[in-house]
């Protein structure tokens, strides 16, 4: 049983990291339609190209460092953030689901980001980070 949970824990970091890798290098190739993005659904404006492209590396690293299993507190902790965000960003979208099919494809993938932060643990399949360190970080963040 263990064993296949690993394996359902990492193929869920893959195909999350799959998409947050995308989500990133769009706006590396794109920042005027990031900024766009940014406008639209979070209605904040005038970004420049330069502050978009610091947002998009800094995203990258941190995905690298989620997929491979780094501070997973911290990692998983960030990807459910910013996934959460987008999807409750994106709550117009639900109101016609049927011509915005493609925004509901979020929510799924939402519950697997929450589904990897709570077992993080037991994602150790192909992970680099340290299980020690991943529970001090917890007793201190559950304790403050």
């Amino acid at each position: 049983m263990q064993s296949r949970l690993q394996l359902s824990l990492f193929v869920l970091r893959i195909s999350v990291f799959v998409v947050m890798l995308f989500w990133s290098l769009s706006k590396l190739l794109d920042p005027e339609a990031a900024a766009g993005l940014f406008e639209s659904f979070y209605y904040i404006g005038g970004m420049s190209a330069s502050f978009i492209n610091a947002i998009a590396v800094m995203q990258l690293a941190i995905e690298v460092a989620f997929v491979l299993g780094l501070a997973r507190f911290w990692t998983y902790g960030f990807i459910l953030i910013t996934h959460g965000v987008s999807t409750l960003a994106s709550w117009q979208q639900y109101l016609d689901p049927f011509n915005h099919m493609m925004f509901l494809a979020a929510v799924p993938m939402l519950g697997a980001c929450l589904a990897l932060f709570l077992l993080r643990d037991h994602d150790t399949l192909f992970s680099l980070g340290r299980k020690e360190w991943n529970r001090t970080v917890d007793r201190q963040t559950s304790v403050s």
